[in-house]
Parts: C-alpha cells; structure tokens; sequence
C-alpha cells in the first residue's frame, strides 16, 4: 500500500428562507470570507445528522450502531447484566467502572459517567462485557484492543479523542468542512406573533423576532480510504461505508427550525473526485463571491469547475471525476441519478483498492 487514496466530495445546495444551525444568541452562523459575510453551517452539525442517519439505515446491523455519550458505565452495565443474570445492576456496575478505570479513562464519582463525551460502538459495549465477564483481573493493554475493536462506521470516520488516555484516540478517517454559501448574505428577521385562542381582548399573546437567510452553499468533505480501511478492518465495509458516507453527506440535512421553515432540499450539483495525491478542497472558487439577480446556482456551478480545472495545474489529475447534476456541466463523466453515482465510484475504488491489495 504505497499510493495515497483519497475521495472528495463536492456538494452545491439552495437553502431557502432558514436557520438550520444557531449560534449562541441563536442567529444563523456566519463566516467571514473573501471580505463578505457568508452562511455558514458547521461540520459538528453536519456529522451529528449523518450519523443520525447512519442509524435510521442501520437495520440492526452492529458496525453501524454507536452511542456519543458520558454514560458509557451504565451502556456496559447494562450489558453485563444482560450476559450474566447473576449480577444485579449494582454488581455489573461496579464492574462496568473498574473495566474503565482499568483502561485508563477517568469516572466521576457521585455520577458514574466519564468526565467527556466517549463514542462507543455496539459491538465494542459487547466485546467489553465478554472480556469483563471472562477476566477476574483486567489488562490495560488487552483492553485497549478491546477498546480498538470493531469500530461502527461513525467512529472509523470520525475518530474519537480520549484525553484521559491517548492510548484509546481513533484517528478519524474523513474531514468535513463547515459549508458556507457561495455569495455574500444579509441577515433577514422575522417579527412575529402568536395568539391566545381564548383570550377575550385583541392583541398578541407573544411577540418575537427569529433571524434566517437563505442561501446556495458549498459544502465539501474527504474520506481517507485507506485510512477508513484501517479503522474498520475489512475492505467490504470499507466501501460499504464510502457509499453509506457519500449518500448521507449528499441527502441529510441538520434539523435547527425546520418545523418553522421547512427547509429540506436536495443538492442540484454534486462532484466526487477520487484521488492518490491529496485531497483537495476547491472552497477557493468563492473567495470572491458569486453576484447574481437571476439565482446563484449556476454561476457557483461554472466557477467551482472552472477551479477544479485550475487545481490540475498543482495537483494530480483524479484518477475519476463524476458528477450529478440538474444542471449543464462541462464535466465528462456525468450520470443521472444518485445509484450510477454510487455505482461508478464503487467500481473505481474496488479496482484501485485491489491494485493496492487492500483486501479482507
């Protein structure tokens, strides 16, 4: 495995009137980009409604199911108490603590949780228990491989950090960049009121002002094949998860007030290049913003191909590009659904990966 392989991701989609990711004072985030401001929406918020759908999809099947939590203790407990009808909770417990401790990961007493959000898979809550329930005395080196087993696809991709101990850090396999709109924006506020059905005199019950925009944003992320591989142990999953991660990236969407905006769309343009080189994000495009009275979509579409072609100056040419589109694009290789998109970029990635004798 000499040769680097990477996939990117390019993704251009309206958003109508929304706010699908608030900041603290709960206005839409914003970037300041090319001199003007921009929509933004973080990669945290993207990933949390992947892995959200990771789940929706999963049908039960292990090395899709994890838990982003503190309360890892009581997840192991539970099981244990499942495996082993002989340990009341406290028991199973009890020892669901000393198996974290004994890893190295410190739990708050009064509380029995870990001091900071821990991703577990299923299957590694399962093969903890087995471990527990079969070790009077536990290993920090044997439980760090435990630890490091049977990785779900949301953990492969995108890692997990334990400060306590370094030792059980996963180095993600994929990065997500925040999206931001391709054009400058202005703020908007909606002034609105709400009614009391019941009420005898006129006027409003509550009055409030919510802030939106809408906008067509760039959105981009890249998956370290290789590197995915390594995390998951098997090359079927591997492009089972590529294909999972490309899918979900294009088709969810954070939830912020979407019952106030219904803002669900679908993405009108999507590219996916896969690399040896590096992986390669053409944000650049829109350093000087796209200016429009007659929609935005187009022109972004012109100017992000018109930087794709520019990148060959510096970089390797892919060994594939392919693009769906509702709309022209001077890209060769463009197919009209989503499965050909899949499709393509499977066959691509199997002929490379076996060429690299990545295999199970």
């Amino acid at each position: 495995m000499t040769k680097n392989l990477y996939l990117d991701i390019h993704v251009l989609q309206t958003v109508p009137a929304s706010n699908i990711n608030r900041d603290d004072s709960g206005a839409p985030k914003t970037a300041l980009y090319g001199g003007v401001t921009r929509a933004r929406v973080s990669s945290q918020s993207w990933k949390h409604a992947m892995r959200e759908a990771f789940k929706k999809d999963s049908d039960g099947a292990e090395w899709l199911l994890s838990h982003r939590t503190k309360k890892g203790v009581q997840l192991l407990a539970a099981k244990l108490a499942e495996k082993d009808n002989t340990l009341d909770l406290d028991a199973a417990t009890k020892k669901a603590i000393e198996v974290f401790k004994a890893a190295g990961i410190k739990i708050k007493k009064d509380e029995n949780t870990t001091g900071a959000l821990f991703l577990l898979s299923n299957g590694q809550i399962d093969k903890l228990a087995d471990y527990a329930l079969q070790n009077d005395a536990y290993d920090k080196k044997e439980l760090k491989e435990v630890f490091s087993d049977k990785n779900s696809l949301d953990l492969a991709l995108f890692g997990r950090m334990v400060a306590d101990n370094p030792e059980l850090n996963v180095d993600a396999a994929s990065q997500v960049a925040h999206a931001i709109s391709t054009h400058e924006i202005v703020p908007e506020f909606d002034y609105f009121t709400a009614l009391d059905d019941e009420q005898d005199s006129a006027g409003a019950a509550m009055i409030d002002t919510l802030e939106f925009n809408s906008s067509t944003l760039y959105r981009y992320a890249n998956v370290n094949v290789k590197e995915l591989f390594h995390n998951l142990g098997s090359a079927e999953l591997t492009l089972k998860g590529i294909e999972l991660f490309i899918k979900k990236f294009v088709l969810s969407m954070p939830t912020g007030k979407q019952n106030s905006f219904a803002n669900k769309t679908i993405p009108p343009y999507v590219m996916v290049t896969i690399r040896n080189d590096t992986p390669v994000n053409l944000v650049s495009a829109f350093e000087e913003p796209v200016r429009s009275n007659n929609g935005y979509i187009k022109k972004s579409i012109e100017k992000l191909e018109n930087e794709y072609d520019v990148t060959q100056s510096f970089v390797e040419k892919p060994q594939t590009t392919v693009v769906l589109s509702t709309k022209e694009s001077k890209i060769d290789n463009q197919v009209k659904d989503i499965s050909s998109l899949l499709t393509n970029v499977a066959e691509c990635l199997e002929r490379m990966m076996n060429d690299e004798n990545i295999s199970d």
